[in-house]
């Protein structure tokens, strides 16, 4: 098996990332840092460490939807000794997210120790659809919808089009439903600065066909079989 697919497997992280892992020098097979992604290697005979942790095969897998509130960071260990979403979850597997929300966005994450599941998931080829609330300061005009409709342009730089639906405004603020099928970095957030309005509430409703439901902020369950088969079929 390749390196990066155990390390996947295995639940270290997304097969991008356990790329990112190697070539940053902190993995070691047998004893001796690698750098090479494609290195193949005995998944039952040599013995694989992350930054001196030993890794191994997850003996059964794990798919959970979590309601991930503010305040909350989607690292398994956050540098700056943040909360992480990890406390959360009562589970011995090892976990990683399938994507990543940020530090002040809650809502629809899903944990997983199953590497191939993730990759089918997360590859951005599949463009799987995610849908967010937001709630903005001031009241939005039909003409700044069509904005990001068609895709805002930051730093000189058209952003991906996104879905766009007004659903009501109240006591100054806006709420709007957004879908987008790409995952560029700060996406939604970028995409109201660029418009003029602030973000007061970012929450992530729905992935796929996976709704968030009715999980209270910090709650998480099980995916159920639908809920998998709606993720893969949508490949």
């Amino acid at each position: 098996m390749r390196l990066n697919k155990f390390l996947s497997n295995s639940g270290v992280a997304s097969r991008r990332k356990c790329d990112e892992l190697i070539s940053q020098g902190l993995v070691q097979v047998n004893g001796k840092t690698v750098n090479e992604m494609g290195l193949k290697i005995n998944e039952k005979k040599d013995k694989v460490t992350v930054e001196g942790r030993v890794i191994k095969l997850p003996s059964s897998f794990v798919y959970i939807k979590l309601n991930k509130p503010k305040g909350y960071a989607c690292t398994a260990n956050d540098e700056r000794g943040r909360k992480t979403i990890y406390e959360l979850v009562d589970c011995e597997e090892r976990l990683f997210s399938i994507g990543r929300l940020d530090y002040d966005t809650e809502g629809l994450i899903i944990l997983t120790n199953d590497g191939n599941f993730a990759n089918l998931v997360a590859h951005p080829r599949y463009k799987m659809e995610k849908e967010y609330r937001v709630t903005c300061e001031g009241e939005i005009k039909e003409s700044e919808l069509a904005v990001m409709r068609k895709g805002v342009v930051v730093d000189g730089e058209r952003m991906p089009a996104a879905r766009v639906e007004w659903l009501s405004f109240e006591n100054g603020f806006t709420k709007v439903s957004v879908i987008i099928d790409e995952g560029q970095n700060r996406q939604i957030r970028r995409m109201f600065e660029a418009i003029g309005h602030q973000i007061k509430l970012l929450k992530r409703v729905r992935v796929g066909g996976v709704k968030l439901g009715g999980l209270k902020r910090g709650e998480y369950k099980d995916l159920t079989e639908d809920e998998l088969n709606l993720l893969v079929r949508a490949k």
